[in-house]
């Protein structure tokens, strides 16, 4: 009778036990954090970047830039928006093929990945928040910015258009 009872006990004591945590994986986005720890990052206007076609610039806008592994990791992790115009650089010290993900960021975003030379190489838009899936560049890029969902249609930015960036004198 006895064992009756302690086999049923164990097996859910071991189901138990064996679920996996992939959050706590190394190679997993950051965890989701909880209401109790919100906090919001106030957006640092760094430099500004253009928008041109055919050389004529159609649009300039405020840009914080994320060029290292640190500010990088963190993106736009922990916003609830950004300003009118405004979005965050991504600054890689080769071109290469980039991967995005978007665990922590709380606000849909269009990820625009532009080539050494300026020139825009692939827009991935309406990227909703918290996706955990990687969100690919389909080419190499060097340099990565990223706007609220919707912007590169409301300005019209296509592949092809070039970006220029000056990083503001006081940094």
């Amino acid at each position: 009778m006895m064992r009756t009872f302690l086999i049923p006990l164990l097996l859910v004591a071991l189901l138990v036990g064996c679920g996996t945590n992939t959050s706590d994986a190394p190679d997993s986005p950051a965890k989701v954090e909880s209401e109790e720890t919100h906090i919001d990052i106030p957006f640092r206007s760094d430099g500004t970047l253009t928008m041109s076609r055919d050389g004529e610039t159609y649009r300039t806008i405020a840009i914080e830039i994320a060029d290292n592994d640190s500010t990088r990791e963190r993106g736009l992790m922990q916003r609830d928006g950004l300003p009118e115009d405004s979005g965050m650089l991504f600054i890689f010290d080769n071109e290469s093929e980039q991967g995005f993900w978007m665990a922590n960021t709380r606000i849909a975003l269009d990820l625009i990945f532009v080539r050494s030379d300026g020139s825009v190489q692939s827009i991935s838009k309406y990227i909703q928040p918290m996706r955990t899936e990687t969100v690919p560049s389909q080419g190499p890029a060097q340099y990565v910015l990223e706007v609220e969902a919707g912007y590169t249609d409301s300005v019209g930015l296509i592949e092809g258009d070039v970006v220029e960036w000056v990083r503001t004198l006081d940094q």
